[in-house]
């Protein structure tokens, strides 16, 4: 027969500590959050917690947006900006002219910073 150091009957790990001590039963507040999408989501704060301290919003787990206390006005979805494709930014891209003046102003302050630290050493 093989030996143990557990008492026959004692729950593992317990210790001297009931479960009143590890917090699984102590008093806690239920905050409830909802999204853009209607999803709610609850969680649960210790009751000693100040209100100050409870978050506003909060990433909802189901949707990954964010989500707010309040049920009636819940955050707004986040805009996105749509798909660009490889034409479109091309498109947008400078003349020749304006590269050649942005690099001219780059090169400009460039120098002027050097000749400034130059002469403070």
């Amino acid at each position: 027969m093989a030996g143990s150091n557990a008492i026959r009957g004692a729950r593992v790990g317990s210790g001297p500590m009931g479960e009143m001590d590890h917090g699984a039963r102590a008093d806690r507040v239920q905050i409830s959050y909802w999204d853009a999408l209607g999803n709610e989501t609850i969680r649960y704060f210790a009751a000693d917690v100040p209100s100050e301290d409870i978050p506003e919003q909060i990433d909802c787990p189901t949707s990954g947006l964010p989500a707010g206390r309040d049920k009636a006005n819940p955050p707004m979805l986040p805009k996105n900006e749509p798909y660009k494709t490889h034409l479109a930014y091309v498109k947008e891209r400078r003349t020749e002219e304006e590269a050649k003046e942005l690099l001219e102003q780059a090169l400009v302050k460039l120098r002027t910073r050097r000749g400034t630290a130059r002469a403070k050493s």
